[in-house]
């Protein structure tokens, strides 16, 4: 087998692998996550293609795993917060309704996209009390997190229920990235 390379530092990323027991290293890519001439919908399967392909030009001899979640709430995008009054604006704005998280996987060997696929997973929100969504921004558990809140930690007391892959939400859809490496290896190694 090839040797695998994640191309993100998400430390979400790396314990989920972890967890599944796969070898592999860290490289993050250098790409910039900014606004691109499409539907914002398709920013998450482009963004890891990009991310994937920028690593693997460093690593042409190794498979390399991209991949780029994003939050959309009624079509847009909602990113990492900058600010905890904007963690604050976002969780008001997903408060006691559901949204889409869609992640974007891609596998990359030789400069190359050879698999890629979108993951979209529907979570509702329980109706929360703004001093618990207030208590929830000040522990700073949102601030590196894409629609302010992860499912993984404290975020999980702000969920009622999802609709899709739970590991999705977290940052990696387990079962698309594995059926996607499998089928790359079978490529790479009949």
């Amino acid at each position: 087998m090839k040797p695998l390379i994640l191309a993100s530092a998400s430390p979400r990323r790396f314990e989920i692998l972890k967890q599944l027991g796969l070898e592999f290293t860290v490289d993050p890519s250098s790409i910039e996550e900014t606004g691109l001439e499409a539907p914002a919908k398709e920013w998450p399967l482009l963004f890891a293609e990009m991310k994937a392909k920028d690593v693997s030009l460093r690593n042409p001899d190794s498979i390399v795993l991209g991949c780029d979640t994003l939050v959309f709430n009624e079509g847009t995008p909602l990113g990492k917060p900058k600010t905890r009054e904007e963690a604050f604006s976002m969780l008001q704005t997903l408060n006691g309704r559901s949204h889409q998280v869609r992640s974007g996987v891609a596998f990359a060997y030789g400069g190359e996209v050879l698999k890629s696929k979108t993951e979209e997973t529907e979570v509702f929100f329980r109706n929360n009390d703004p001093q618990d969504l207030l208590e929830y921004v000040n522990s700073l558990e949102p601030m590196d997190k894409a629609g302010a809140y992860g499912i993984q930690g404290r975020g999980a007391s702000l969920v009622k229920s999802i609709q899709g892959c739970y590991y999705n939400v977290v940052g990696l859809p387990v079962s698309t990235t594995l059926d996607l490496l499998k089928e790359v290896e079978k490529f790479l190694c009949p």
